[in-house]
């Protein structure tokens, strides 16, 4: 799409957003940061370090404490949280304005069309999704700890482009499992089918999911919360069926007994969770589309109640 290094733009610099913007700036492209406070001092200092499984690299990127300071952008990924998308979207709106494609990696089935809402041009958003475990580990260091690193991207409209394939194309330069879908918006509901359902079986226990999914009735949980999840998707008419679900089920079936979902370990940090945006939207959704959703009604209900302690 263009024969030069891609200018790319990162919205987040938590473990997302600093893993790929590393692993994209190694690859030769010019990355630029929204940053603040310790993280926008580390990177203009020491740059930007990446530890994986496999080596550690540090790479030099560009960081500004506004979006005005970043310049124009081909690319932006928006790898905050969920919660904290009011707080950039003035940023992305800009940058879409000056003509950059927004690619958001935010949990839930919502995020671009909250970005629409918020004056960003439909047009100027393609739907993402992203598997990785990072985390940032101190200002300006980023760590991702899972063995995999998977990017899919797609148009919200469906079908594959030019410049879904490009960006892409981007992301498995740089090292990751990069795929375009023809159907985003299913896949975006088959991601949420495990992690509100996660959010709800371990958050509801406060336990990783081994004793969760191997207790009494603990499979059966999972099996009626992912259920529900689909049964909202169907009803609002996403194309996934019996075995989206079945292959959700068999997925939570494998995972070692000891991991403990992101919601989880929010919610065991006494910080905000995106609560909202996994059991809360299902029940949302459903209750929209008159569909109903008793586990993740009963997880939005409990663990709504716990408020975040003061910072």
């Amino acid at each position: 799409m263009i024969d030069r290094p891609a200018r790319i733009g990162v919205l987040g610099a938590g473990g997302v957003g600093g893993h790929y913007g590393g692993t994209l700036a190694r690859a030769g492209n010019a990355v630029s940061f929204l940053a603040r406070g310790a993280t926008l001092e580390a990177l203009r200092r020491q740059g930007l370090t990446v530890r994986t499984p496999e080596e550690t690299f540090t790479v030099r990127v560009a960081a500004a404490p506004n979006a005005e300071d970043l310049g124009p952008a081909d690319l932006v990924l928006i790898t905050v949280k969920s919660y904290s998308l009011p707080e950039i979207l003035p940023a992305a709106r800009l940058l879409a304005e000056r003509g950059a494609i927004l690619l958001p990696f935010l949990n839930g089935v919502e995020a671009a069309d909250r970005l629409v809402a918020g004056g960003v041009p439909k047009e100027r958003v393609l739907g993402g999704l992203t598997q990785i475990s990072a985390a940032r580990v101190a200002p300006g260091v980023v760590e991702r700890r899972s063995l995999f690193q998977r990017v899919t991207v797609g148009e919200l409209d469906g079908g594959t482009t030019e410049r879904a394939r490009w960006v892409a194309g981007l992301f498995r330069g740089a090292g990751a499992e990069a795929t375009v879908s023809e159907d985003i918006l299913a896949d975006l509901w088959r991601k949420l089918a495990f992690i509100a359902s996660m959010a709800a079986g371990c958050g509801l226990a406060r336990s990783p999911v081994g004793p969760v999914r191997d207790g009494p009735y603990g499979r059966l949980l999972f099996t009626r919360a992912v259920g529900e999840v689909f049964a909202v998707a169907r009803a609002r008419g996403v194309a996934v069926g019996e075995a989206d679900a079945e292959k959700t089920l068999q997925f939570i079936d494998s995972l070692e007994p000891g991991i403990k979902p992101s919601f989880l370990l929010d919610l065991e940090a006494g910080g905000p969770n995106e609560l909202g945006d996994l059991c809360g939207a299902v029940s949302r959704l459903g209750r929209e589309a008159g569909v109903s959703t008793p586990v993740h009604d009963t997880a939005t209900a409990a663990l709504g109640a716990i408020r975040p302690r003061a910072e």
